[in-house]
């Protein structure tokens, strides 16, 4: 029976829609526990009993927060390994192979990982995608390589990046 809970399709689905919803639950159960932990130690420290309660509270949302962001990066090697499959899709490939244009992508979806919490715009982080694309040391210019900067982008903004959830054993491990 658990093994067809674990590789049934709407059980992935769900956990999906989950993690779109609201994060991944493991990965701010951790956070809110471990900030949870901290926060009282600091708290009975220097305030005592209402110390205790104030920091667990405290600490609490502040690791929750962390564990969710933990929860949401984006998976590189996935990333690397569609974008390399999907690179004859895009409409500047005949310019290039995906080695050419790997940089790109690769600054597209680390951007976001870096700058779509903040809830800006390509246009917006674009001179901060040229720092980092420049980063990177291509011979590609920016001017070629900013299309696959954008479609990577693009695949991370609508939440089609793969994610690296953090694995309930992880939590369990770090809980201790």
């Amino acid at each position: 029976m658990k093994d067809k809970e674990l590789t049934d399709d709407s059980n992935l689905e769900r956990d999906d829609k989950d993690r779109a919803d609201g994060g991944h639950p493991v990965a701010t159960g951790v956070g809110a526990l471990s900030g949870g932990a901290a926060g009282a130690a600091i708290g009975t420290a220097v305030g005592g009993p209402i110390g205790t309660v104030v920091g667990a509270v405290i600490g609490a949302v502040a690791g929750g927060a962390g564990g969710y962001a933990v929860g949401e990066a984006i998976d590189p090697a996935a990333e690397d390994a569609y974008w390399r499959e999907n690179h004859e899709r895009q409409p500047f490939a005949k310019s290039g192979t995906f080695d050419k244009y790997r940089p790109g992508y690769q600054t597209g979806y680390e951007g976001w990982n870096r700058y779509g919490a903040e809830k800006r715009t390509f246009e917006e982080v674009e001179p901060d995608l040229q720092r980092d694309y420049r980063e990177s040391e291509t011979d590609l210019p920016w001017n070629e390589g900013r299309d696959a900067t954008r479609a990577a982008w693009t695949r991370a903004e609508r939440g089609e990046a793969v994610k690296v959830p953090i694995s309930e054993e992880e939590g369990q491990g770090r809980q201790a």
